[in-house]
């Protein structure tokens, strides 16, 4: 697994027009076997802080779907895959945190976070100066594929 390759492409997908959340959860397409087309259905929700409610950072809701297609439980009565899973998703936003501070959309975009309306934000060279999602993105993807990388993959 090349790092590098899934923070470049994180951020190309916001570039395009992705959300945060879509951005990193497609990036990894490659590795989750979720259809493009299908993914970002699933992480349209999560953009903005969920649906712009400016809550948990999408790139973190991206970077928690990817992990939870990778590693997530499936026997809802298995209490500690469930604990084990939550500690690998706390593990992966302290992280997160540690680099920006908060995992939050309203205090990672400081005044740009008082904007709840759902009417997505036209995507200006003047967004783009404003707002660090375009680095959240990537290092969302860059602590994602880190932790791929040294965590093999458990068989089902």
């Amino acid at each position: 697994m090349v790092l590098n390759q899934y923070e470049k492409k994180a951020r190309e997908l916001f570039l395009n027009g992705c959300n945060c959340s879509q951005a990193v959860f497609c990036a990894f397409c490659d590795v989750t076997g979720i259809d493009e087309k299908v993914a970002l259905k699933i992480s349209s929700s999560f953009g903005g802080g969920m649906g712009r409610l400016r809550e948990v950072c999408g790139a973190v809701s991206g970077m928690f779907m990817v992990l939870g297609a990778l590693y997530g439980y499936d026997d809802v009565g298995d209490g500690a895959a469930k604990s084990k899973h939550y500690k690998r998703i706390q593990k992966v936003a302290e992280e997160f945190k540690k680099e920006n501070g908060s995992i939050v959309c309203r205090e990672l975009l400081g005044d740009g976070g008082k904007d709840c309306s759902p009417v997505a934000s036209a995507r200006t060279d003047e967004y783009y100066k404003k707002r660090p999602c375009v680095e959240l993105v990537a290092l969302a993807a860059r602590i994602t594929a880190q932790y791929i990388e040294q965590n093999k993959i458990e068989k089902q």
